[in-house]
């Protein structure tokens, strides 16, 4: 039989491992996490990174936004892009320019994070600007006067101005398609005549080259218009070499277009 003293010795041993196990589990329960903490304290606003334009090439920008047609884009940015794997020739610049430092999604719903935000941003100076089109550019986009201003200011220094299926109507809406030859997404060439009844737009081509301006019917065929400023900078070879490596047979008396004499 076990003794009272004994038993009471028990009690008190119990009781103080419970206190005991009671003060190490308040103490863990509220004890800062010092990872945590740190994280929270080390995390800085990254700054914007510009990319990197190399000297002495064109400068290419690609007006992008909410609903931007992914061929539109990605058509004519693989064409310039792989001109800096070409010698011997002034190679092209590509980045993306839009209205915000957030991402854009394309209509098809890849996300695309631009390169400058023409809003804000110090926009290098921009040899060619490429409007692929977006799902809006029939209607809202047109009504965007930042973005037409925008277009405006460019249109001053470029070089070329290229536009692929309805983005068309953007340069129009600036103005700038005025006694000019120029084309659109065939669906859409009856819509463009109606809203710039003072533009000659031509069906059955794929492409037209007036001036400083090259107008494509977009799609596919963006990389036909593409190739074509390509061979009109650098010549056949380089534009067959391009095409090449796109896996595109490239031949230019057979692409419907049409160019225009100064």
């Amino acid at each position: 039989m076990i003794s009272t003293n004994r038993i009471q010795r028990l009690l008190i041993n119990l009781l103080m491992i419970t206190s005991l196990s009671l003060v190490f589990s308040c103490t863990t329960q509220h004890k800062p996490n010092s990872n945590t903490t740190t994280v929270k304290t080390s995390i800085k606003e990254k700054s914007k990174e510009f990319p990197e334009l190399v000297p002495n090439r064109y400068n290419v920008a690609f007006l992008i936004m909410d609903g931007t047609y992914n061929t539109e884009f990605t058509a004519p940015f693989d064409i310039f892009q792989h001109t800096k794997y070409r010698e011997n020739i002034k190679a092209m610049n590509v980045f993306t320019v839009a209205n915000t430092d957030n991402y854009i999604t394309s209509f098809e719903g890849v996300k695309i994070i631009p390169d400058y935000n023409y809003l804000k941003d110090s926009i290098p100076k921009i040899d060619i600007l490429v409007i692929p089109s977006a799902e809006h550019h029939l209607d809202t986009d047109l009504e965007d006067i930042a973005m037409i201003n925008f277009v405006k200011k460019v249109d001053t220094q470029a070089t070329f101005m290229t536009s692929h299926c309805d983005g068309a109507f953007v340069l129009a809406k600036a103005g700038l398609l005025t006694d000019k030859v120029a084309t659109t997404f065939p669906g859409d060439i009856d819509k463009m005549r109606n809203d710039f009844p003072e533009l000659d737009i031509r069906k059955e081509v794929l492409f037209v080259h007036d001036g400083k301006y090259i107008t494509s019917a977009g799609g596919a065929k963006s990389f036909e218009a593409s190739l074509y400023l390509c061979e009109f900078l650098y010549g056949a070879e380089i534009a067959k070499s391009l095409a090449g490596g796109l896996v595109i047979d490239w031949n230019l008396d057979k692409v419907p277009h049409l160019i225009i004499e100064e």
